[in-house]
């Protein structure tokens, strides 16, 4: 249930509706990562000739240069590397969710790679650097799956 939304008892999503759906690029470098998170499962690019893990999606390896990459499973279990409370809204259908949390989780199981998300729950609360946080699958009724991010129990 949104935290942030005007009408709890319609809004099942973090932020209210009105933003634009996300989808795969055109030239489809990042279709995988899409139709994984809509079957709940978090996916990061990898080279299949070096290992290198990388995200964003692109056609060549940040590393070695090949052109054989692939798709990779993860815990999608991380740290928080980053965070800011956001207060001015980036897209005017934020102006009523503001503010929310929005972090940098580095993925241990991935090569410690970088995702940007939200942070569900309280957008005041204190947020630590290092915290382990677990991704969350959330979908919307227009067909797409976000994924945000929790603070892990200790």
């Amino acid at each position: 249930m949104s935290t942030m939304a005007s009408d709890e008892s319609q809004s099942k999503t973090y932020l209210p509706a009105g933003m634009p759906a996300p989808a795969a690029a055109p030239d489809g470098v990042d279709r995988e990562f899409w139709e994984a998170a809509r079957r709940h499962e978090l996916v990061v690019q990898r080279c299949n000739s070096c290992g290198t893990f990388q995200f964003t999606p692109e056609w060549i390896c940040h590393k070695c240069h090949t052109l054989d990459l692939g798709w990779h499973r993860v815990s999608g279990r991380g740290r928080v590397y980053s965070w800011e409370r956001v207060w001015h809204p980036a897209h005017p259908a934020l102006k009523s969710a503001c503010p929310y949390l929005v972090l940098v989780v580095e993925l241990a199981d991935a090569g410690k790679v970088r995702m940007v998300g939200n942070l569900l729950g309280d957008p005041m609360r204190e947020v630590n650097f290092d915290a382990e946080v677990e991704a969350v699958f959330e979908d919307h009724p227009e067909g797409f799956t976000l994924i945000q991010w929790r603070l892990v129990d200790r």
